[in-house]
């Protein structure tokens, strides 16, 4: 119950059919808009993977995935996809993209080491989403220039919403606001990462938020990383304020992915130079795979967003707690 939290007077808008209604006409939308900003083709993608081809994306490292054994395999261990990041990578290559194609699709996972709260879930479902550039693109403009397409997407949807719904106002700022890790903390020193965030995305309005993954002034980094997909230098997430719970809300997590040389000073720092014994690894290691720009955006936060949802459990179906499901019903929050 301490993860839950009900808005004052707080009354959806929708009855749970018309949720229904909403979450379609949000989700068709805003795809169909952000592949053609960004120049994407929607494919199919995998719900599970071995885990010796170092394709799961480990997270923070310490989040255990589900796992199972194919009986018709001699119960060969699969486990259940915890992102699409280096998977994603390697169907480019597959699948035969060319400079400037991406692809995106619908990724689900189950996050079963989650806490769950307003926004956080144990199944997550996100599209996931990659295009091939040039070595000479991994850079920091280019990487705000893609913001900006996906910030525009955004854009166009919350409008497009607001028309549809009486209800909805437009609230994003016309623009996304850009800074650094190191600079929030240089900002904010007393604050934690979390308070950093939720101050600067309610001056802002909308916020990039970049670096993330490699150590500040303080020793530690701002959130946890993997290192074997995201550039500690070249990522972020895309933060935005929302007055319904009253704090930041990330929409999105991304960035350009790793050469072989942030890849190796990254296992390095990690303290996990065995993975560039495995399959995924090497290949970028050894120059195999293209070099790619990519991210996962939630489709349930977005969805909740853009519909001024109160807790994300009414617009995806999941498990909770008893007492989370019983206190929010009495609250006139239904979660589905």
């Amino acid at each position: 119950m301490e993860h839950l939290y009900i808005p004052g007077n707080y009354q959806s808008e929708l009855s749970l059919y018309d949720t229904q209604i909403a979450i379609k006409t949000v989700k068709d939308f805003f795809q169909q808009t952000l592949a053609e900003q960004l120049y994407l083709l929607r494919v199919s993608a995998p719900l599970f993977v071995r885990p010796e081809s170092g394709l799961n994306d480990n997270l923070n490292g310490v989040e255990r995935p589900v796992s199972f054994g194919i009986k018709e395999q001699n119960d060969r261990p699969v486990e259940i996809v915890h992102s699409l990041a280096k998977w994603k990578r390697n169907a480019l290559k597959q699948y035969g993209f060319h400079v400037g194609e991406g692809l995106y699709t619908d990724m689900n996972a189950i996050r079963r080491d989650e806490i769950t709260d307003n926004v956080h879930s144990i199944y997550v479902d996100q599209w996931d989403w990659e295009k091939i550039i040039l070595k000479q693109d991994r850079n920091v403009e280019y990487l705000k220039e893609t913001v900006r397409k996906i910030y525009k997407a955004l854009k166009k949807t919350e409008k497009y919403m607001a028309i549809k719904y009486d209800y909805i106002e437009e609230i994003l700022p016309k623009d996304i606001f850009f800074i650094t890790t190191q600079e929030l903390l240089d900002l904010y020193p007393d604050c934690t990462p979390k308070e950093r965030e939720d101050r600067i995305t309610r001056e802002k309005g909308a916020v990039f938020l970049m670096e993330i993954g490699d150590k500040l002034t303080t020793g530690e980094p701002h959130d946890g990383r993997a290192p074997d997909y995201d550039d500690w230098h070249l990522n972020g997430d895309i933060l935005v304020w929302y007055p319904v719970l009253g704090h930041a809300l990330e929409l999105s997590s991304m960035g350009i992915r790793v050469d072989e040389d942030s890849l190796a000073r990254q296992l390095k720092l990690a303290h996990c130079e065995e993975r560039a014994e495995l399959p995924f690894q090497k290949a970028i290691l050894e120059k195999q795979l293209p070099y790619t720009i990519g991210g996962g955006i939630g489709q349930s936060r977005i969805c909740m967003f853009f519909l001024r949802k109160a807790h994300i459990g009414e617009v995806q179906v999941s498990v909770w707690p008893d007492e989370t499901r019983e206190e929010a019903l009495k609250n006139g929050v239904v979660l589905l």
